[in-house]
């Protein structure tokens, strides 16, 4: 058989393997796909005999690469016929008879159609390269993402490479003694206390996305910015976590707060089925050990453990932490309104700098929550206004109820 020469091939395949992080056989499978295309290439410009070629015309040719002779071959999978009428799909019965006796017609037989070595022209090299190229990076993008799709959602070790406009580039690993790749930590996820990042800092990451398909950049998107993150460091710092003693019930985090005057803040509240366990206890640990860990790591982030509780008003309570609070009430339980009343002195803790306290305690609850000052509340106002708001969102429920009724009557139907 034929063998178009292509001196050092192993030793290509060798190092571009290294250089990319790609195993071998990937490297091979991205070099005979470029290789065919330059065949391709080759035929269109060269030999193209007057064919029309379709998209498909060259799907029954393939590549065939030789290490160890340092060169490859182009093969045909062909049709035996009686009369040929398309050369490249096609082979005569009588032809194949002389080597195979056996043969029958509508049976295949793989043909060597390998150019010889001056045919092989620069412009079908040249395509050869640039497939090479495009396919490397094809071959790179699906390792990732069968690398790391499976662990989307969890915490992995990175290392600063290098900046790209406001974006940092870092390498992490799926696992010990697993390759590197890219991941983006953009602007967005980043922390404003930890910034200026620095080449070869070390930092644990959330990866939040996994990219499907070719993009520009990495395919990794990962975050220091995400709930998740805490949720891992309290997981690894807090064995009652991980033993599933104590459970995260809601996180909410602020950890790139509107303003600027506003540091990163974050609520979490816990829970335990275990009577003899207090769970908001096991968080922080002696002497704060397990706390100051986990804020260690998000560079000082402030961070409020209270304890969840089925009951509403006593978990609205909770959330506001550290004010205290004299009684909260649930002016509307349908669109989870509710009012907090708290002493005039514990005001401005209770709303916190711009905001913040009230707002994080509200999106870890999931109810609006409007702070009153105990001394200014005037009781028979606020139940007249609720009782108002509840008659005038009492037909919007009801519609809404039946449209639900509704909808279950026509799937029950179909």
């Amino acid at each position: 058989m034929s063998l178009l020469n292509l001196p050092g091939l192993g030793q290509m395949v060798e190092v571009i393997s290294k250089e990319r992080n790609l195993p071998k056989h990937a490297v091979q499978n991205a070099l005979r796909e470029a290789l065919l295309k330059g065949y391709e290439r080759f035929r269109k410009t060269y030999r193209s005999d007057g064919i029309n070629f379709e998209e498909e015309h060259f799907n029954n040719f393939d590549v065939e690469l030789d290490l160890e002779g340092e060169g490859f071959r182009v093969l045909a999978t062909k049709t035996i016929v009686d009369e040929v009428g398309d050369a490249d799909h096609e082979i005569g019965l009588f032809e194949v008879r002389e080597v195979a006796p056996e043969a029958q017609a509508g049976g295949t037989v793989v043909v060597d159609v390998t150019p010889e070595q001056g045919d092989f022209g620069r412009m079908a090299a040249i395509q050869t390269k640039q497939v090479l190229a495009q396919k490397l990076r094809d071959q790179q993008r699906k390792i990732i993402q069968e690398e790391f799709q499976d662990i989307e959602g969890t915490v992995l070790q990175g290392r600063v490479l290098r900046f790209e406009t406001t974006s940092v580039i870092v390498s992490v690993s799926s696992g010990f003694g697993q390759p590197e790749a890219e991941a983006e930590l953009p602007k967005r996820e980043q922390l404003a206390g930890e910034r200026p990042y620095r080449p070869n800092m070390t930092l644990k990451v959330y990866l939040k996305k996994v990219f499907e398909g070719s993009r520009r950049g990495p395919q990794l998107l990962v975050s220091r910015a995400d709930a998740g993150l805490v949720v891992y460091l309290f997981a690894n710092e807090v064995p009652e976590i991980e033993e599933e003693i104590v459970r995260i019930v809601a996180v909410a985090r602020e950890a790139n707060p509107p303003s600027p005057a506003v540091g990163p803040r974050t609520k979490i509240a816990v829970d335990t089925l275990e009577r003899d366990v207090d769970p908001v206890g096991a968080c922080i640990g002696a002497r704060g050990a397990r706390i100051q860990a986990v804020v260690a790591e998000l560079r000082g982030e402030k961070i409020d453990v209270i304890r969840w509780s089925p009951d509403p008003s006593t978990y609205i309570a909770n959330s506001l932490s550290p004010a205290r609070i004299h009684e909260v009430r649930l002016i509307n339980a349908n669109e989870r309104i509710a009012h907090v009343i708290v002493p005039e002195d514990q005001l401005s803790l209770a709303i916190g700098k711009e905001g913040q306290n009230v707002r994080l305690a509200a999106r870890l609850t999931g109810w609006k929550i409007d702070i009153k000052n105990l001394s200014k509340y005037d009781y028979e106002d606020e139940d007249r206004k609720a009782q108002e708001s509840i008659a005038r969102s009492a037909p919007i429920l009801e519609q809404s109820n039946l449209d639900d009724e509704e909808n279950e009557y026509d799937n029950s139907e179909d």
